[in-house]
């Protein structure tokens, strides 16, 4: 009973967390039952994945209702971030599970000094959000165009359909829902503003964790007695992110961004090499 409490009371904290910032809270999910309830590593995985899906479905109603993700764009890139998680499914059973910590580990610290010293969008030179390679294909400019908001620019595609795949290996491999490569990849090198790089990736993360998911249900890879209390924690959590998200100050939410993965890196680094 008391560990089935704490699981809702963790999930909550990873639904508000992964609604806010757009990673559907298996960034947190996975290292709190592996660090904090001695679940193995690959179940931690099922359990969040089917987590980040309850994530998603929450956040992405409300950010579409007040029009912040840009829908197409996230589209576009789910499309290659599916086939990725597929993929990273595909081969999550075949690794050793030092090796995924390890990966979770360096992928979390990379994203976090990324994220660290980036500068905001609104510190950049006009020049540097508009610029971005232009193309002499009117198809590609049009397109480019589609994707684009009101207020900024779509650059780097290519760079975002790469990115998009690894997105959905990382989710397979590490349970995160991919959102933690989308956000940065979207508002760093797509010219993204971070507001809706996060409620956009909350549009996709279901998707993607739903693509995987089916892989690990087949292997017996999710534990519905932890998935149960886990995942409505999240449905709690995500409810009141998502309606709090447009009252938090950017650069806290940044803050926070880097200071949780950085910590999280640290520990799932312990955890891999002890």
């Amino acid at each position: 009973m008391i560990v089935g409490l704490l699981m809702l009371g963790g999930g909550a904290a990873a639904g508000v967390f992964g609604s806010l910032l757009g990673l559907g809270g298996g960034v947190l999910i996975v290292p709190l039952l592996t660090l904090g309830f001695g679940l193995p590593l690959r179940e931690a995985v099922g359990v969040s994945l089917v987590s980040v899906i309850m994530t998603s479905s929450v956040a992405a109603g409300v950010y579409l209702e007040r029009h912040v993700a840009n829908l197409r764009l996230g589209m576009t890139l789910e499309l290659f971030t599916a086939l990725g998680a597929l993929a990273g499914g595909s081969i999550a059973f075949l690794l050793d599970e030092r090796l995924i910590s390890l990966l979770f580990a360096g992928l979390l610290g990379y994203v976090a000094f990324t994220m660290a010293r980036a500068r905001p969008a609104a510190q950049l030179e006009a020049s540097e959000l508009d610029v971005a390679p232009t193309s002499d294909d009117p198809a590609r400019t049009t397109l480019l165009d589609r994707l684009s908001g009101e207020e900024y620019r779509i650059r780097n595609l290519g760079r975002g359909v790469v990115g998009a795949i690894g997105a959905g290996v990382a989710s397979a491999l590490l349970g995160i829902g991919g959102g933690i490569v989308k956000v940065p990849l979207m508002h760093l090198a797509m010219g993204v503003p971070l507001r809706v790089a996060t409620a956009t990736s909350n549009l996709m993360i279901g998707i993607t964790a739903a693509a995987s998911t089916v892989i690990y249900v087949m292997h017996g890879g999710v534990d519905p007695y932890v998935a149960g209390p886990t995942a409505i924690g999240v449905f709690i959590g995500a409810t009141a992110g998502s309606r709090l998200g447009h009252r938090v100050d950017l650069r806290l939410l940044r803050m926070l961004f880097v200071i949780v993965l950085a910590y999280t890196a640290v520990q799932m680094l312990l955890r891999a090499v002890g």
